[in-house]
């Protein structure tokens, strides 16, 4: 037997232990049976790559995979005060998604599809959307995955390109769903307000697809070419504001509106959240930075007032590394911030 033979020998073995489709199975192992017979054909290994790498990529997607709903919300309201201060009306509205998920699992039928109202979270940059959405996950012991929006131009991006194309690939949706292992996930579609003018009306056409369930369940990749089942997904928006979204696709949604943080909220994430996490991924003992209160203030606005947390996150990793620093050097092993000395330690 020759060394094609055996490839696609074991290419068919692959096919046949995969969990996916039977008519997919059947077209896939005809057509590497097919492949066989063009062995000296100076097209030979560019069809085979081709469809090996076709394969790869439909033997890794999780058509039947699922992950078990956790829907108890005394956890997703313990998880919620974990990874976010303040933003009560927020996490009201998430608890209360999330109950109405309960309800429909409760009473769900066979062929019932479990969708509660999609939510988009609009607001400035840094104020959480995107944090929040992956605690959503999280709180429901669902896998998560990340579409970016930013700068794309272009609804290939997300439907892929016909594996006739040299080098084609999947949309951003299904190597998502790649990367997620699981049907029923969350996806964050982050920022869908900044795609270019030039692609926003092609690029809005596709999010109405995905966001509806009586399309989505027959998604069709152009580079898989094969309806997968998007239903199950649980899909989360994110947007800086709606005034470049698509009414269609706004229709489809929840907007929640999220809220700058004010100073004190600020100084309270900073000090509870940011500093003891950025101490640890820095290797910087807890008890080696000792901030006054009256610090916290200046650190929490050294360029002036900005309604995220981004800016203050970067003060506080900047502080941080310059400690990291002169523990190194030898300059000390722990470091007392104050009004006097502050300056030392924030750039500004």
């Amino acid at each position: 037997m020759s060394v094609v033979a055996d490839e696609i020998k074991k290419q068919i073995g692959v096919i046949a232990n995969a969990q996916i489709p039977e008519d997919l199975r059947q077209k896939l192992s005809q057509r590497f049976e097919q492949l066989q017979l063009l062995e000296g054909s100076p097209s030979f290994m560019s069809e085979y790559d081709r469809w090996v790498r076709y394969l790869d990529w439909v033997v890794n997607l999780p058509w039947y995979k699922r992950t078990e709903d956790k829907l108890d919300l005394d956890n997703a309201k313990r998880i919620l005060e974990e990874t976010h201060y303040g933003l009560q009306e927020i996490k009201d509205r998430v608890l209360e998604y999330l109950a109405v998920m309960k309800l429909k699992l409760e009473k769900h039928e066979e062929g019932d599809v479990l969708r509660a109202p999609i939510l988009c979270f609009v607001g400035l940059v840094g104020t959480g959307k995107t944090t929040i959405s992956s605690t959503i996950a999280k709180a429901m012991g669902r896998n998560f995955a990340r579409i970016p929006f930013g700068g794309m131009g272009d609804p290939l991006d997300l439907r892929g390109q016909s594996k006739m194309h040299p080098e084609a690939e999947p949309g951003r949706v299904i190597k998502a769903l790649r990367q997620a292992q699981s049907k029923n996930c969350v996806i964050l579609l982050d920022e869908i307000d900044r795609v270019t003018d030039e692609g926003r009306a092609s690029i809005m056409g596709v999010l109405v697809e995905l966001l509806d369930p009586k399309q989505n369940f027959q998604y069709t990749d152009y580079y898989i070419d094969y309806p997968f089942d998007l239903s199950e997904i649980l899909f989360i928006a994110t947007s800086n504001n709606t005034h470049n979204i698509a009414t269609a696709v706004l229709d489809r949604m929840e907007p929640i509106q999220m809220p700058s943080y004010v100073d004190e909220e600020k100084i309270t994430i900073g000090k509870r959240y940011m500093l003891p996490r950025i101490l640890k991924e820095s290797g910087v003992p807890q008890d080696a930075v000792i901030i006054d209160d009256d610090v916290w203030s200046q650190i929490v606005r050294p360029l002036g007032f900005d309604a995220g947390m981004r800016t203050l996150e970067r003060t506080i990793q900047g502080m941080v590394k310059k400690i990291a620093r002169m523990i190194v050097e030898g300059k000390g092993s722990t470091f007392h911030i104050t009004l006097d000395n502050v300056k030392q330690y924030v750039s500004r």
